[in-house]
C-alpha cells in the first residue's frame, strides 16, 4: 500500500496518520488522501482509514520491536530514524510522581516528516552573508513547510568547508530537535560539513554555552529561536565572539519585530543580516535578504 509513496519520495513532506481518521500525504503540491491500493487521490472518498494496529506496527517498526528501549525518545514526543526522517508522536501522556512526563502510551497520531538534505539550497543567499571574508551574525525568518531547517543545514555545510567567500569555520550546532543534523543512534545523518560538531537532542540554552566550553566554535548554529530564554543565551554567545546562525518561525520582519522577546535582540542590531522565505506558486524560496537597518539588499 505504501509503493507509491515511497516512489514519491522526491516530493514527499509528510505523513500523517490518526487512528479511525484518512491517512494524509503531503507533496510538494498539496495534501493528497492515500487509498487502499496505494493510490493517491485528492477526494476523500476513496482514503485509506488508519487503525490503531497501523500506528503501533509503525512504532514497533522503528523502535526495533523494543519500544521500551526509547521511552527516552518518546519522552520528547518525537523519534528520529535512520536517514534523518522524524517521526511526532501524541497520544496519552504517563506521568512520574513529580508531575514531568515519563513517555506516551496509547499512540493515537504520527507525523512522519520527510528529510531532504539539498547541497546547494544556499548558493543564491551565501555571497550576501559575508563582508570582507567575514561572517555576518544572520537570522532566518520562515513560516512553518519553506525550508528554512533545509537552508540552514546547507549554509552551516558550507561555512563549515570554506567557500569563495570565507575559509572555512569550526561550527557548533545544538540540535535540540534533532532535524539539523538528522543524528541517528549519535551519527549525523546528513553532511554538515568537515569542520562541525553537533550536540544532539539537548535544550538550545544549556546547549550553547557547552559547545562554547568543549569544543570552542567559530559558529553557533541553532534552529527556532522560541523565547526570552533563547535570545539571552544567544546574547551570551555574541559575547563571547562566536559568529551566529539561527532561525525563526515568522510570516516577515514584521511579525518577528511584533514579539516582545524579539524586540531587545533585534534594537541592540546582534543580528547582522536577515534571510526573509516565503512561498510563491506554492514554492518555498527565498524572498529577500535583509541588513540590519532592514533594507533589502538581495531579492529573489
Amino acid at each position: 500500500m505504501w509503493e507509491r509513496t515511497a516512489e514519491s519520495y522526491a516530493e514527499l513532506e509528510e505523513i500523517r496518520l490518526r487512528a479511525g481518521k484518512p491517512v494524509l500525504i503531503k507533496l510538494h503540491d498539496g495534501e493528497y488522501f492515500l487509498t487502499s491500493e496505494g493510490g493517491l487521490d485528492r477526494s476523500i472518498r476513496r482514503a485509506y482509514i488508519a487503525g490503531k494496529d497501523d500506528l503501533d506496527a509503525i512504532l514497533q517498526q522503528v523502535c526495533h520491536a523494543s519500544v521500551y528501549a526509547y521511552e527516552d525518545e518518546i519522552r520528547q514526543g518525537f523519534l528520529t530514524v535512520q536517514g534523518g526522517h522524524r517521526i511526532g508522536i501524541a497520544g496519552q501522556a504517563v506521568l512520574a510522581e513529580n508531575g514531568r512526563l515519563r513517555t506516551l502510551k496509547h499512540i493515537s497520531a504520527m507525523n512522519i516528516r520527510i528529510s531532504h538534505e539539498i547541497k546547494g539550497a544556499a548558493d543564491k543567499v551565501l555571497a550576501s552573508l559575508y563582508q570582507n571574508g567575514y561572517l555576518c551574525n544572520t537570522l532566518i525568518v520562515s513560516p512553518p513547510g519553506c525550508g528554512k531547517t533545509t537552508l540552514l543545514r546547507d549554509l552551516i555545510r558550507q561555512i563549515s568547508n570554506g567557500n569563495s567567500y570565507g575559509n572555512g569555520m569550526t561550527v557548533g550546532v545544538v540540535d535540540e530537535r534533532c532535524e539539523i543534523a538528522g543524528s541517528y543512534m549519535g551519527e549525523a545523518q546528513n553532511d554538515l560539513g568537515i569542520r562541525t560538531d553537533v550536540l544532539d537532542a539537548c535544550p538550545k540554552v544549556h546547549g550553547m554555552m557547552m559547545l562554547i566550553r568543549s569544543m570552542t566554535p567559530q559558529v553557533v548554529a541553532i534552529d527556532e529561536v522560541g523565547s526570552m530564554e533563547d535570545v539571552q543565551a544567544l546574547q551570551r554567545v555574541s559575547a563571547c565572539g562566536c559568529r551566529l546562525l539561527a532561525t525563526i518561525h515568522g510570516f516577515g520582519m514584521e511579525e518577528v519585530r511584533k514579539r516582545a522577546y524579539m524586540q531587545e535582540l533585534l534594537a541592540e542590531g546582534l543580528f547582522e543580516k536577515y534571510i526573509v522565505m516565503d512561498k510563491k506558486g506554492g514554492c518555498p524560496r527565498v524572498a529577500a535578504v535583509y541588513e540590519k537597518e532592514n533594507v533589502a539588499c538581495c531579492g529573489f
